[in-house]
């Protein structure tokens, strides 16, 4: 081959490559929005149900004319077992075939084959369940004490808390943000496992949509992944506008992204699933993967980061004697604490905290009279611990 031939033979091969990277150009729209023959091919309906079955759940925790029985069907939706038990406001809910608890420490990565664990978890929620009704319920008219659950002042607001000053509504509340939220999307929705499973990228290749629907099977795990953080959104399609629209991811993405430290966060997350899923309909499913790494460190972040804030800040109100205020902070915390166990280290089938780690905090919340009695040295010690597997300081987060 001469010269002249050989610079021909390289001229027509960038120009191929050239083309060829120019027809799988990943065109990201401005808003969560994609559509498969005019309409649109975004659904999570069913994620979107689920944050408004823990919407109510939480809030009757609150209502002290609520029973152990009403509330365990809002965690669990005997509709969804085929029983006709109507627990929740909301029609649309009662009609629903959805389950909170169904979903629980329900992930495939995580828990498919971690059974025992998956079970514990689930009771633990209907430990604080049923002790909210038996436990805080009967002493919402006395003073707490070390020991003694009932009400205690924070500012305008009464708390009610148990024997160790524990608010089990705030447990169940910032507890399903890992246990439901987290899980769900960062050890289901976005493994490979569940992305790619059976015939997924053959079908999402040759555009083979689900029966009777308009996405691929694989463009609606992604969406149902992204439905657990926007799904109940004022306009999921564009959320950052009114981030913060839930009491769950929602609420503390926008928390997060609210401190100077950590500003851009939410665009950040945003970004990262829309082109995730302009990804998966460009059958690019390395760029798909590398924005599945980008979420759960940052989702994880977002955990840890409240998880931090709530303990110093209860530690702050403890030494200005706002027992009150200290308490539903460590409520909180303990809630966040709890949600750890559920981040995902990118790349890894790991959480950032094992179960005896996330355990030994709980512990710690807990022992003795609980919150009546832990120390400053226990609550830094426990910030550092946590704060340590990432990029921020506690002082950053505690802000």
């Amino acid at each position: 081959m001469n010269i002249r031939t050989l610079l021909s033979f390289l001229l027509i091969s960038v120009l191929l490559t050239s083309c060829s990277d120019e027809s799988t150009t990943i065109e990201t729209p401005l808003n969560y929005e994609f559509t498969r023959s005019g309409n649109s091919s975004v659904s999570f309906s069913g994620q979107t149900a689920r944050i408004g079955m823990a919407t109510e759940l939480v809030k009757a925790m609150s209502g002290f004319n609520q029973d152990a029985t009403t509330l365990t069907e809002m965690f669990i939706n005997q509709t969804a077992a085929g029983g006709d038990a109507d627990p929740y406001e909301d029609p649309e809910l009662n009609a629903s075939t959805k389950s909170v608890k169904s979903k629980v420490a329900a992930s495939a990565d995580f828990f498919s084959t971690n059974t025992v664990e998956s079970a514990e978890i689930k009771a633990d929620f209907q430990t604080w369940i049923d002790a909210q009704v038996s436990k805080v319920f009967p002493n919402k008219d006395n003073l707490a004490q070390a020991g003694s659950a009932g009400q205690i002042a924070d500012g305008s607001s009464v708390r009610y808390v148990n024997s160790k000053g524990l608010e089990y509504n705030q447990a169940v509340n910032k507890s399903l943000i890992g246990a439901l939220m987290i899980d769900q999307i960062c050890n289901n929705y976005l493994s490979p496992a569940v992305l790619d499973a059976d015939s997924n990228i053959e079908d999402n290749n040759n555009g083979i949509v689900a029966d009777g629907e308009s996405y691929t099977t694989m463009e609606h795990k992604w969406d149902e992944a992204y439905g657990y953080l926007f799904g109940f959104s004022a306009d999921p399609s564009d959320p950052l506008m009114t981030l913060g629209d839930d009491s769950f991811l929602n609420k503390y993405l926008s928390r997060v992204n609210g401190d100077s430290d950590f500003e851009g966060i939410a665009s950040d997350i945003f970004e990262a699933f829309k082109l995730g899923r302009a990804a998966i309909v460009a059958r690019d499913y390395e760029v798909r993967d590398e924005q599945a790494v980008i979420l759960k460190e940052k989702l994880a972040m977002v955990i840890a980061i409240r998880a931090v804030y709530y303990l110093q800040n209860g530690k702050v109100a403890l030494s200005n004697g706002d027992m009150g205020g200290a308490f539903h902070d460590l409520s909180e915390g303990f809630g966040f604490v709890y949600s750890l166990r559920f981040t995902r280290v990118p790349n890894c089938n790991t959480s950032y905290f094992t179960k005896s780690e996330v355990d030994g905090f709980i512990n710690q919340l807990t022992e003795g009279n609980g919150f009546w009695d832990i120390s400053a040295a226990t609550l830094d010690q426990m910030s550092e611990d946590i704060a340590g597997k990432f990029s921020f300081t506690v002082a950053q987060a505690a802000q």
